[in-house]
């Protein structure tokens, strides 16, 4: 195929705005790629193989390679990561380190204007430090914690299935690669439960099924042409998306099976050309608008008491330059400037904590409403039972052994292509391997009718062969649920003979897999149709006036440990409900072996027949539901939502990825379908409840230290600046000086950064945790101004015992308050970190209790040091410490005693 000389640069005619000549090249880009697909749809497909340089059988492997070296991976350019250089951009550009940089630019503008008469101002490195510091420390964290959110994703690799060929003349054989090393030219083969690695030109498809809501925003699946091998069909739409011969990036089979040529990867491809206003921002998690919610708080109190402090000083003390800088250094000290990185911190050390409990976390914010978590719905198999499916017997419409059905069901198994499952795979194990030569020499394939889950069966159709070798009739064998294939049935196998099916022994054959599934067995109906071979291609029309060959019960025992994980759970404040596909008779038999209280089993039937609103109260009341198919589930959830509920979704195939996306935590497990993967925001590497269980308390313990951090700072910033204000009224100088109150914040943010290695209390993580942005506010306004009560008696202090009164004395006053200030916040975060008595009976983590003391300990030091000229400081003489123990001891009482009256008021802390 020739290249085209448009250009998505050439088509955009300049815009008035970069956002403007933004979009305009984005469109024509789609355009350019739309007209592109729209050539291949319309040319016939060996037309189309040889414009990619590929055969039907595949490309070799070297060639792959060599393409994948020329053309890159095949990923969306928006999906990767930031590089370093950008990230540390980044890490700078924040609204508190821009208000430091501010503050330098103003000092320097400040000493220019006295350069000739005074030296140069030693405050302004320093601040540019302190601004390398905070900016350096955010980027450094950042970039290890989004190293590490990497390196765990790709822990969970999505794979598809490409045919490749070993030489010129092996044969192809198909090998699963993972999605990004798909190339042009590639033949991929596709079933349900994929997603499409990149923009397919189809060759051949069977009852293809393709979810484009990723592109077109319709949720019903779009049907594609069924073509042979070798009858590649041609469209003539100019829309990709509605060509019945394409399979485009970013969609998924929901059901039926295809092969199809890569003719675009990567930012080529026609999900690529519109990432930029396709995908864009995922929604907000109430994680994210808790954190704007805080920061929006803080702004609030700065607008109204950074003005009232310049303004307070510029009338006392007549220098409104300094009354300026002195309030942006204000400013400063309201923000909580090491939020982004604490947070980032956080999120990262528990994704990685919670990956050695085998908890992948695809997205770092999840983890919050991971520990909000107070509803899990699940699958019963592999999380209730051992997802070990064993084949225990196969019986006639009577209820008898037979071998007939289990020979019909080996040849469904065998010769299926599409989904097969750990049903298929338990038939197959029951077959000895030398019956397999056999099987492959009596019968050939001839088609397919792949499973879906609103069929809930598929069927094989086989050309039997005869001794010369010539096949006379085809046998169509189906395997499926009992109620959906028995309603095809007209005709029955009774002691050898095929007999009219009648009402009697229909209600016969319904009791034989009735009275299995009582005893906890997994039933599926075998039934055949014979035809004459007079074509090759079937439909789902021809499962029809089936013959009911009889049953495969099959035995998924339940995990011995699964009452103890639900009982774990429960004692965490998760309720468990069960949503499964399965029949409501071996549902209700395995929930009640693992120790659940089923109460009244509801069916996919009842829940379609009840509006939104009966839905709501019915799902609260209910524990287990059964036979509920992909809508249904979301549904469930949606309804649980709207009842206030987080919920959590556990599940592993093409019928949970709805319900994984509508949840407030998708959660599956890495053999899970590739759609389903895609959809979880957290991966289990092993499919149990314990392992969750593990994750969801690590998730709170993440959550509660993010939360521990915000209410800490925020209220002691608050307290200090309260206390600034009170001091700015009454006092004849500058309470403490700008270069000061930044060295005490910084001082005291750093004292914060081992806050991401602090443990919770037990009892905080035996409740599901919830974002409370009001409650934030709360705790800020009751005991920020705790700390002030011990500013003023310092202030009292420094001026009646000390002396400090006037402004000869402003550094001997500075340096008290500083000093005092400095360790009463610091000191702080021991006695918010918990609820409890601090130190006696909960005690702060070697780091937290390292970075603490090293930071009180500087505190008392910068007075003495050689930087106390710098900052306008001087040595406090020795009589001032007793005054401080005292002072530290009494702070320490009423903090106490104010928590203890604001857990009894709220009932609640962090």
């Amino acid at each position: 195929m020739t290249n085209t000389t448009l250009t998505p640069q050439k088509l955009a005619p300049p815009g008035r705005t970069r956002r403007e000549r933004k979009a305009a090249e984005l469109e024509a880009g789609t355009r350019v790629v739309a007209g592109r697909l729209a050539r291949y749809s319309a040319l016939p497909g060996a037309q189309v193989l040889q414009d990619v340089r590929a055969t039907p059988q595949g490309l070799r492997q070297d060639e792959a390679e060599e393409r994948l070296e020329r053309d890159g991976a095949n990923v969306v350019a928006h999906d990767r990561g930031p590089r370093w250089y950008a990230q540390l951009a980044r890490a700078f550009w924040n609204p508190f380190i821009l208000i430091l940089t501010a503050l330098v630019v103003i000092m320097y503008a400040q000493w220019l204007q006295v350069a000739d008469e005074e030296p140069f101002d030693p405050k302004i490195p320093i601040l540019g430090a302190m601004v390398l510091i905070s900016g350096l420390l955010r980027f450094w964290q950042e970039y290890r914690s989004s190293s590490a959110a990497a390196a765990l994703r790709a822990l969970v690799t999505t794979t598809t299935a490409v045919q490749r060929r070993a030489g010129r003349d092996t044969a192809p054989a198909t090998v699963e690669i993972p999605m990004d090393r798909v190339v042009k030219g590639d033949v991929v083969r596709l079933a349900a439960g994929d997603l499409v690695p990149a923009d397919l030109r189809l060759l051949t498809a069977k009852d293809l099924m393709i979810s484009q809501a990723a592109l077109s925003g319709e949720s019903l699946p779009a049907p594609r042409a069924d073509t042979r091998v070798h009858d590649y069909g041609q469209s003539t739409t100019t829309d990709p998306v509605e060509a019945d011969n394409l399979a485009l990036m970013g969609t998924s089979v929901t059901s039926g099976t295809a092969t199809g040529v890569v003719v675009a990867t990567g930012s080529d491809t026609y999900f690529g050309s519109m990432a930029g206003s396709l995908v864009g921002e995922r929604p907000e998690t109430s994680f994210d608008t808790g954190v704007k919610k805080v920061s929006h708080l803080l702004i609030r109190f700065m607008l109204v008491m950074v003005p009232l402090v310049f303004a307070i000083n510029g009338f006392t003390k007549g220098d409104w330059a300094e009354a300026f800088t002195f309030a942006i250094a204000v400013a400063v000290g309201l923000t909580p400037e090491m939020l982004p990185m604490v947070v980032t911190t956080n999120l990262a050390r528990g994704a990685v904590a919670m990956s050695r409990h085998k908890v992948v976390v695809k997205r770092l914010n999840a983890i919050q409403n991971l520990g909000a978590m107070d509803v899990l719905c699940t699958d019963k198999t592999g999380t209730l039972t051992e997802d070990r499916i064993v084949l225990d017997r196969y019986l006639d419409v009577r209820g008898g052994e037979d071998s007939e059905v289990l020979e019909y069901a080996y040849l469904n198994s065998h010769f299926q292509t599409g989904l097969r499952n750990l049903l298929d795979q338990a038939v197959i194990d029951r077959v000895l391997e030398a019956e397999e030569v056999v099987v492959d020499a009596r019968f050939t394939m001839v088609d397919e009718i792949p499973f879906d889950f609103a069929r809930r069966r598929m069927s094989v159709v086989l050309a039997r062969k005869e001794l010369t070798g010539a096949a006379a009739e085809h046998v169509l064998i189906t395997k499926g649920a009992v109620e959906e294939v028995l309603s095809l049935c007209t005709h029955i196998t009774d002691r050898g003979a095929r007999v009219p099916l009648t009402d009697a022994l229909r209600r016969e054959a319904a009791l034989t897999a009735e009275a299995n599934n009582r005893l906890g067995l997994r039933v599926l109906a075998v039934a055949t149709r014979t035809t004459p071979a007079d074509r090759e291609t079937y439909t789902v029309a021809d499962e029809a006036e089936l013959t009911l060959i009889g049953f495969l019960a099959f035995l998924d025992p339940p995990k011995k440990d699964a009452a103890r994980a639900l009982q774990a759970l429960a004692d965490s404040g998760i309720a468990v409900k069960v949503v499964t596909g399965d029949n409501e008779l071996v549902a209700a038999r395995v929930c009640a072996d693992v120790g659940i209280d089923v109460g009244r089993v509801v069916t996919g039937a009842e829940i379609d027949e009840l509006d939104d609103a009966a839905l709501r109260e019915l799902a609260a009341a209910t524990t287990v539901f059964a036979k509920a198919n992909p809508v249904q589930k979301a549904r469930i959830v949606r309804a649980l939502q709207t009842e206030g509920h987080t919920v959590g979704f556990l599940g592993d195939g093409i019928n949970d990825a709805a319900a994984l996306r509508d949840a407030d935590v998708g959660i599956s497990v890495d053999t899970a379908v590739d759609i389903a993967k895609e959809s979880a925001d957290i991966i289990l590497l092993e499919k149990d409840l314990m392992v969750l269980e593990q994750g969801v308390i690590q998730g709170r313990q993440t959550f509660g230290n993010t939360i521990k951090y915000i209410k800490m700072t925020a209220s002691s910033n608050f307290g200090n600046v309260f206390s600034v204000l009170v001091a700015s009224a009454f006092i004849p100088f500058q309470p403490m000086l700008a270069m000061q109150l930044l060295v005490q914040n910084l001082a005291y943010d750093i004292s914060q950064l081992a806050t991401p290695w602090d443990r919770m209390d037990k009892e905080y993580l035996r409740e599901p945790r919830a974002w409370d942005a009001r409650g934030i506010g709360r705790f800020m306004l009751v005991l920020g101004p705790t700390s002030s009560v011990f500013d003023i008696t310092t202030y009292l202090l420094m001026w009646h015992v000390f002396g400090a009164n006037s402004e000869a004395h402003q550094a001997l006053f500075q340096s008290g308050w500083f000093v005092e200030g400095l360790l009463t916040q610091t000191l702080v975060v021991h006695m918010l970190r918990t609820r409890k008595i601090p130190f006696l009976r909960s005690r702060a983590t070697a780091p937290v209790l390292v970075m603490t003391a090293l930071i009180m300990a500087f505190g008392i030091w910068v007075p003495f040091s050689p930087l106390a000229g710098v900052l306008g400081m001087q040595a406090l003489p020795l009589t001032y410490f007793p005054w401080l123990a005292g002072t530290l001891l009494a702070y320490c009482l009423l903090t106490q005693g104010v928590k203890t009256w604001y857990i009894r008021r709220f009932n609640t802390w962090l």
